[in-house]
C-alpha cells in the first residue's frame, strides 16, 4: 500500500473511533404532514447527536419541508443537507441510512466508497421500487435495520445475504391517560382515507340511536395535537393491513383508550387477545364498535383489557432503551468498519 493511502485509511480509522464519521439518513417529504417512520429517523439521528455521533438528515430537494409543523423544534436543529444541486462529501468512513423505499436511490448511490444500510420500518414496500430479481447486496447493502421480530424473520426469507438489526421504536412523553373522563368521541386511523369514511358511513346508517357518538379523524395533526385529541377518546379505531409495526394502537394504549383494529397481513409481536379488539373482517367493523359503545355505556369493559393495555404500552415507553440500543448498534458498526481498515492495512503490510 502506498503511504498516501496508508495515511488516508488510518484517517479513516481515527475518524471512526472517534465518532466523527458522517451518518447520513435519507428522509421522506412529508410535506409538512405528521408521519411515524419520518419521527422514528429523526429520534435515532438525535440520539446519535447527542451522544457525540455525527448524523445528517438527508433530503431530496432543496424546497424539503422539514418536520418543524409537527415535531419538536429541536429536531430541525440537526445538520440537513439535500441531494439536489449539491455535491455530498462521501468517504470510506461514512454510513449512509436509506429507507426501503428509495430503492432507487440505492442503485445511483452503488458506487460511493461508504458502508451501506437498509432502513426497512414496512416490509410491504421493501421491494416497490427494485426491478424483479433485484436485492439490497446488489447495490452494496448488507445491513439492514428493523422494527420488530416479526420483519426480521419476513426481510431474512426475502434477503438472504443480509445481516438485520431491530431498533423498536417507543412512544413518546406526549402520550399518557387524561384526567378527566373520556368524551363520546372515536378517534380513527386509517392507512387509506376512504376506509375511515366508508367505516364512519356505515357505522351512522346501521346504527341512528349512536349518532350523538362523534368520529375523529386523527390525520394531518402534530404530534402534540395527535395526542391531545386522542387523550379526549374513549375509543380507537385503527385500520391498516400492511403495517410492519404499528405505533397508533399503542399511543391509544398509553392513552389509556381502548383499541378495535383489524389484524395486519404481518401480525406485529405486541397484539394479544386481550389488549384490544382485533377483527379479521373488516366489514364487521361498524357493528364491532357498536358493541364496544353499548358495553362502555353499561360500564361493562372488563377492567384487564385496561390492565392488559398498560403492560403492552410500557413495553414501547422506554426511552432510555432507545436510545442504548441506537447507540450500541451504530458504535458496532462503526468499531466493525474501523476493524476492517486495520485488517486491510495488516494484511498489505504483510
Amino acid at each position: 500500500m502506498e503511504n498516501s493511502l496508508e495515511e488516508k485509511v488510518k484517517q479513516s480509522i481515527k475518524t471512526l473511533r472517534d465518532k466523527e464519521a458522517r451518518i447520513y439518513f435519507l428522509v421522506q417529504d412529508t410535506k409538512g404532514n405528521a408521519k411515524a417512520s419520518v419521527r422514528y429517523i429523526y429520534q435515532m439521528a438525535k440520539t446519535l447527536k447527542d451522544n457525540g455521533y455525527n448524523p445528517i438528515i438527508l433530503h431530496e430537494k432543496q424546497d424539503y419541508a422539514g418536520v418543524i409543523a409537527w415535531l419538536d423544534e429541536e429536531y430541525m436543529e440537526l445538520p440537513h443537507k439535500s441531494i439536489e444541486g449539491q455535491n455530498l462529501e462521501i468517504s470510506p468512513e461514512d454510513f449512509i441510512v436509506i429507507p426501503e423505499i428509495f430503492g432507487y436511490v440505492m442503485e445511483q448511490v452503488k458506487q460511493l466508497p461508504c458502508a451501506k444500510i437498509v432502513l426497512t420500518q414496512s416490509y410491504a414496500y421493501m421491494l416497490e421500487t427494485l426491478q424483479p430479481g433485484q436485492s439490497w447486496s446488489q447495490f452494496g447493502f448488507m445491513k439492514c435495520i428493523t422494527t420488530n421480530g416479526k420483519q426480521k424473520e419476513y426481510i431474512e426469507k426475502v434477503m438472504r445475504n443480509c445481516s438485520i438489526d431491530i431498533v423498536e421504536p417507543y412512544i413518546t412523553e406526549s402520550f399518557e391517560p387524561k384526567s378527566l373522563p373520556p368524551m363520546p368521541i372515536i378517534g380513527i386511523h386509517t392507512k387509506e382515507q376512504s376506509d375511515a369514511v366508508n367505516i364512519i358511513k356505515t357505522f351512522y346508517l346501521k346504527f341512528p340511536q349512536y349518532r350523538w357518538f362523534t368520529f375523529r379523524d386523527l390525520r394531518g395533526l402534530s404530534e402534540r395535537e395527535f395526542a391531545n385529541s386522542l387523550k379526549d377518546c374513549f375509543l380507537s379505531v385503527w385500520i391498516d393491513n400492511e403495517s410492519g409495526f404499528g405505533t397508533f394502537p399503542l399511543e391509544s394504549m398509553k392513552c389509556n383508550v381502548p383499541v378495535i383494529g383489524k389484524v395486519p397481513n404481518l401480525v406485529p409481536d405486541w397484539i394479544n387477545e386481550d389488549n384490544g379488539v382485533w377483527i379479521t373482517d373488516q366489514t364487521l367493523t361498524a357493528d364491532v364498535i357498536a358493541d364496544f359503545i353499548q358495553n362502555w355505556l353499561e360500564d361493562n369493559i372488563k377492567p384487564e383489557v385496561y390492565e392488559e393495555m398498560k403492560k403492552t404500552s410500557e413495553k414501547y415507553s422506554d426511552k432510555q432503551k432507545f436510545e442504548s440500543t441506537v447507540v450500541s448498534l451504530f458504535e458496532n458498526y462503526l468499531n466493525t468498519r474501523a476493524d476492517a481498515f486495520e485488517q486491510q492495512i495488516t494484511k498489505t503490510e504483510e
